[in-house]
C-alpha cells in the first residue's frame, strides 16, 4: 500500500509530516500515475518509484531552503514545488512553465487537493517579470548552474534571493564555469531514502 510504504520512507528521515499531509502526498501521486498514462509528464512510471524519485526527492530540500516565497523553474508535473507546498502550507510557491499540459495538470492537482498557496504559470522563464522578486528559485530541470543563474538572475532578492539547484553528482565542473557575479553559498548531500546514486542541493546566490 502506498500509504505505509511512503510513511516508512519519511520514518528514514527527520522529516515531520501529518496524517493529511502525507494523504495529500499520495493523492499527488496517484494523480500523477493516472495523468501519466495520457500526458506523460515523467519517465517514472511505478507509482512506488514515484515516492522515492519525486516525493522523497523534494522533500528532503525542506529544511535547506531559506525564505518564504519560492518559484520553481521548470516544474513539469510540480516537482519539487507540489510535494514542498504540501509539506510547507506557510511558505507560496510558483510554478512556471512552459507546457500547457503540465499546468493543466497542476491546476487539477491543486483543485484536488485543495492547495492554497500554489500558483501555477505558464510561461517560459525569460519572460515572466514577478511582481515581487522572491526570497527563492528552486529547480531540477536545468542542465547546467550557468543556464539556471542566466535564465533567472531577474526573478530573486540580490541581497538575500538564492538559487537552489538539485543536482545528481556534485558538479564541480559548473561551479568553476559560474559567472564572477554569482558564488556558491554551501552545497549539501542529500540523503533520499532508498535511492541508488547521489543527490547534491547546491544554495548559490548574487555577489553584491
Amino acid at each position: 500500500m502506498l500509504k505505509e510504504k511512503l510513511k516508512a520512507l519519511i520514518a528514514e528521515t527527520d522529516i515531520q509530516a501529518t496524517e493529511v499531509q502525507v494523504d495529500q502526498l499520495i493523492q499527488y501521486v496517484e494523480l500523477l500515475d493516472k495523468w501519466n498514462k495520457t500526458y506523460n509528464l515523467t519517465s517514472v512510471r511505478d507509482p512506488n518509484e514515484m515516492l522515492i524519485k519525486h516525493i522523497m526527492d523534494s522533500l528532503v530540500v525542506g529544511k535547506l531552503l531559506k525564505g518564504n516565497n519560492f518559484i520553481d523553474v521548470g516544474t513539469g508535473p510540480g516537482l519539487p514545488g507540489i510535494p514542498l507546498s504540501i509539506l510547507y502550507p506557510e511558505r507560496n510557491f510558483v510554478l512556471l512553465d512552459s507546457l500547457g499540459k503540465r499546468i493543466t495538470f497542476l491546476r487539477q492537482v491543486i483543485y484536488q487537493l485543495k492547495l492554497t498557496n500554489v500558483e501555477p504559470v505558464q510561461s517560459r522563464v525569460e519572460k515572466y517579470q514577478p511582481e515581487l522578486l522572491f526570497d527563492g528559485v528552486l529547480s531540477r530541470a536545468f542542465s547546467s548552474l550557468q543556464d539556471m543563474v542566466s535564465w533567472c538572475q531577474h526573478l530573486v532578492d540580490a541581497k538575500e534571493g538564492r538559487f537552489y539547484a538539485l543536482k545528481g553528482l556534485y558538479p564541480e565542473d559548473e561551479l568553476v564555469e559560474l559567472p564572477s557575479n554569482i558564488e556558491l553559498v554551501e552545497s549539501f548531500r542529500l540523503k533520499v531514502p532508498r535511492l541508488d546514486g547521489e543527490r547534491h542541493l547546491i544554495e548559490l546566490k548574487k555577489n553584491n
